[in-house]
């Protein structure tokens, strides 16, 4: 599932969800699907690791990540990339 960053054309709310191919994101403080695709700025070096953490953490709080198995899901949150 790719990240995304969107800003609400309805309430001007700039935001990051994850997107599945089958779901259309909605704005997380008003609700509305009208929604502009934002161009993503790149991370610089160093940081990249941290904020793939970070993201990871958002996604499991969120629930994406309960089809995998506790151990996965523990490397997954470790940052171990040998799943």
């Amino acid at each position: 599932m790719p990240i995304y960053d969107y800003n609400c054309k309805a309430c001007g709310h700039p935001f990051e969800t994850l997107v599945r191919s089958d779901t259309v994101p909605t704005c997380p403080k008003c609700g509305s699907t009208e929604l502009e695709k934002c161009v993503s700025p790149l991370a610089p070096a160093g940081k990249i690791e941290a904020i793939r953490m970070a993201h990871r953490r958002v996604a499991a709080a969120q629930g994406h990540f309960d089809h995998y198995s506790p151990s996965d899901k523990a490397k997954l949150l470790q940052g171990k990339k040998n799943i």
